[in-house]
């Protein structure tokens, strides 16, 4: 495929089916919240970080309810968070929200940058490794705007922003090799 080709449609798998439908889940402006293990607690922080969004940036938010169908708090090889293509998701490692460096605003700016991925996907930016550095930066760069506009954002700019260095210091990170190895 070439990059700006649209990836085909992908159905979920058979266990991330059964997985969705055992989960203890909720709506939020038609996104729909589920968690795994069915912590409510983990539910109530996907939802206190999505109306941190709608209140302080509706255009973000709109990013988000545009290109997202599911938030999905799972387990993940990492402990953070991915979008899946499948299930048109931003899914979280439950270990993620479980750390406590995991604020309301780290948790808005995750979700904000795995909607940018899907975003970037429906326009036919196809996660290829010739791209991924530049893709990464993209989405960072929409998290530090969003956090630009958070209370008590300055924190969580600062961390972003450290971040965004590091994966342009470090674009071998993103090579295919490299997926293989973290497996």
């Amino acid at each position: 495929r070439k990059g700006s080709e649209r990836p085909p449609k992908i159905r979920p798998s058979l266990l991330d089916r059964f997985n969705l439908a055992v989960s203890t889940s909720r709506r939020v402006d038609g996104i729909w919240i589920g968690s795994h293990r069915g912590e409510q607690e983990d539910l109530e922080r996907i939802v206190a970080a999505l109306a941190l969004v709608k209140q302080h940036s509706p255009v973000h938010y709109a990013c988000i309810v545009n290109n997202l169908e599911r938030i999905w708090i799972s387990v993940l090889k990492h402990n953070g968070a991915e979008y899946h293509h499948s299930l048109k998701a931003c899914v979280f490692d439950e270990r993620f929200l479980a750390h406590e460096d995991a604020s309301t605003n780290r948790i808005a700016s995750a979700i904000l940058h795995e909607a940018t991925h899907a975003r970037l996907e429906w326009c036919g930016i196809v996660y290829e490794e010739s791209l991924r550095v530049r893709i990464e930066s993209i989405c960072i760069r929409r998290e530090l705007a969003l956090a630009a506009r958070l209370p008590d954002g300055v924190q969580l700019q600062e961390l972003i922003s450290c971040n965004l260095d590091w994966h342009r210091a470090n674009p071998d990170f993103f090579s295919d090799a490299q997926f293989r190895e973290r497996g």
